[in-house]
């Protein structure tokens, strides 16, 4: 794992969710863990049906599995449970930063380290990657990117350029003001949304990474609707929650003062009944 000096002692923890991805799992691995501050790896395997969680195991991670997929939200949370899960037979150690990555970065995880600096240093409570080769080809204007994009700035008044980007390195305070986090392909959205409405910093870093296109064939096309799908769910949720909230308070307040009523009613028959 890395030795680099980062002046923070809490050090990062690399969190990987993986679906069929034997081919680059393992280079991915080793970059990761290569990283200044990295001193651990985990892997989810979310349901693969290959190798994915021996060849991560082989590079040197850290592996927890799903019995079957349950998607890249549920993924992160049990990465993240996991590093709890290994910090507690660990002896006096603050826990650790972690930094999300895919799992199909391959050899270019090594050049993560711009996403960790701002958090190891304190000028962030979040860093999202920024990759140069997706802004020169698609700008951003993705219809899910749209989405997303817009969404974010609604809920916090901030835009992000890459909304959607999952390379992301977390304090862990942040983190756990997100949880639970959105499911699926909305996780990425919903994290942006609650780490700023929690008063966190968040910023977008350039970093020079790259990962397997998504290409347009079919199948790509039914990855975009479920992206698409995703991502709204987990806008509806945060964009209705504090209409929600007051309307349980709201519910509250009026259950409340019916029992205080019903309670008074009680009361003035029961004496009613003794004066009789």
């Amino acid at each position: 794992m890395g030795q680099g000096q980062t002046g923070d002692p809490a050090g990062i923890a690399v969190v990987i969710a993986a679906k069929d991805e034997a081919d680059r799992i393992g280079a991915t691995v080793r970059a990761a863990g290569a990283l200044p501050g990295v001193d651990l790896v985990v892997v989810v395997d979310d349901g693969s049906t290959d190798r994915t969680a021996v060849v991560a195991r082989e590079a040197g991670a850290r592996v927890f599995a799903h019995g079957r997929n349950r998607g890249k939200g549920a993924a992160m949370e049990t990465g993240a449970e996991g590093v709890l899960a290994i910090e507690a037979a660990e002896a006096d150690r603050p826990p650790r930063h972690l930094l999300f990555l895919d799992a199909d970065l391959g050899a270019t995880a090594e050049r993560a380290e711009p996403l960790v600096t701002p958090v190891l240093e304190g000028r962030a409570d979040m860093t999202i990657a920024l990759f140069p080769a997706t802004r020169m080809r698609l700008g951003g204007h993705g219809f899910v990117v749209r989405l997303a994009r817009g969404g974010v700035r609604r809920a916090t008044g901030w835009e992000p350029e890459q909304p959607l980007n999952g390379q992301r390195c977390l304090t862990r305070a942040a983190f756990e003001a997100a949880r639970p986090l959105a499911p699926g392909f909305g996780v990425e959205t919903g994290l942006t949304i609650d780490v700023l409405r929690a008063g966190l910093r968040v910023v977008e870093v350039e970093v020079p990474l790259e990962h397997r296109a998504t290409g347009t064939d079919l199948r790509a096309q039914a990855h975009r609707a479920r992206q698409f799908a995703d991502v709204a769910r987990a806008l509806a949720v945060r964009e209705f929650r504090p209409t929600v909230r007051r309307q349980w308070d709201r519910a509250r307040v009026r259950a409340r003062s019916t029992k205080g009523d019903l309670s008074r009613k009680v009361g003035q028959i029961t004496r009613a009944n003794r004066r009789e």
